[in-house]
């Protein structure tokens, strides 16, 4: 069913899809399901871990900040080679919380890319379902990403690719199987409480088979002592990403969505909320009150007047649903743990939030 409300008694156009039973365009019941191979390694309370728990009863981060800074564009961002920030864009991220990582060295990056691909054939010969071509002929890169980061303190940020061999020979790159990507803006309060031999890149993104992503991390955790734990996004972070970035000034605008989920039986009803993207700035502008700024009593009021217009055309109690996606010009994202950046001008601004997130989940 499609309805379109007009702009007479709001300054929202909305579109309104819902469905039920088997034909769900978004958000399939069962692609929400999601299972990773990756493990979570439990250590003990270790000092750092001590350090890391008192951290996060002093930080700022819990239970959220009354206030957070709208996504501006990073001048350390200029550094980055252009074609690898087009290579971030536009795909798919599962993001998961990473541990600091004991004695990395940035010096021996060729020496990690054999010391992983010898890992990753033994794996195989094991007989693991390892996707890395139907000849197994793969090798692993590890290359930096300059210019990722917040501050000049935040550590670099490192690429690791999985590509199969090419069989033309020469210098030629062989086709990408996987990508993952470690990173940390603005992580100052995390790098406060780890010493010298600790790396802080709390953030890592996947994109690729998650065979591929358990064995490259399972190699990371025993050769850095570290931990993976899937990141997931609540509903309420996705409230605060929904308006940050409708926040932000773009040359080009796409629709706002929210996707939400009702339970109810016997099958769930998913619904997808677009608002035109002038609509939801000039709703935005009309609620923002601190230049540069976001408050948590702007978010709620945003939020409160995209539902509130949605109940007077479909009398739908939306706050009785569960925000499960969000999509903007900027960037989209999902509660399973999964975003795409879409705008290389808010890059930064995007992996700050997630680092926040990050750091706020490393116990």
């Amino acid at each position: 069913m499609i309805r379109e409300s007009g702009m007479d008694d709001s300054v929202i156009t909305t579109y309104f899809w819902y469905t039920t039973g088997v034909n769900v365009q978004t958000m399939d019941s069962s692609s929400r399901q999601r299972t990773s191979d990756l493990k979570d390694y439990n250590v003990g309370a270790t000092p750092l871990q001590k350090r890391l728990a008192l951290f996060r009863r002093q930080s700022s981060f819990f239970p959220s900040p009354p206030r957070r800074k709208i996504p501006q564009c990073s001048q350390l961002q200029e550094e980055i080679d252009p074609q690898k920030v087009a290579f971030l864009l536009h795909k798919q991220w599962t993001i998961y919380s990473l541990t600091p990582l004991y004695k990395f060295s940035y010096a021996n990056l060729k020496e990690y890319s054999r010391l992983l691909s010898a890992s990753i054939a033994a794996e195989k010969q094991k007989g693991l379902a390892v996707e890395v071509g139907e000849d197994s002929n793969f090798k692993v890169i590890f290359s930096t990403l300059c210019g990722v980061k917040g501050t000049q303190r935040d550590p670099e940020a490192f690429l690791v690719q999985i590509l199969s061999k090419s069989q033309s020979g020469g210098h030629r790159e062989g086709k990408v199987l996987w990508t993952g990507w470690f990173c940390c803006v603005f992580g100052e309060s995390l790098l406060e409480t780890v010493s010298e031999d600790f790396t802080c890149l709390p953030l890592f993104l996947a994109n690729g088979a998650e065979s591929n992503t358990a064995l490259v991390g399972d190699w990371f955790q025993k050769t850095f002592d570290c931990c993976f734990s899937p990141l997931r996004i609540s509903a309420f972070n996705l409230s605060w990403m929904v308006a940050m970035w409708t926040a932000c000034k773009m040359d080009r605008y796409v629709a706002t969505e929210l996707f939400l989920s009702v339970p109810c039986s016997p099958q769930s009803l998913d619904i997808s909320y677009a608002i035109h993207s002038e609509d939801a700035k000039a709703l935005w502008d009309s609620v923002h009150k601190t230049p540069g700024e976001v408050t948590q009593e702007e978010v709620d009021l945003f939020m409160d007047c995209l539902y509130s217009h949605f109940y007077r055309h479909f009398k739908i109690h939306l706050s009785a649903a569960r925000l499960a996606r969000v999509s903007t010009s900027v960037a989209s994202a999902h509660t399973d743990g999964k975003i795409k950046i879409l705008c290389h001008k808010y890059l930064i601004g995007v992996l700050a939030y997630m680092t926040e997130l990050a750091i706020f989940q490393i116990e």
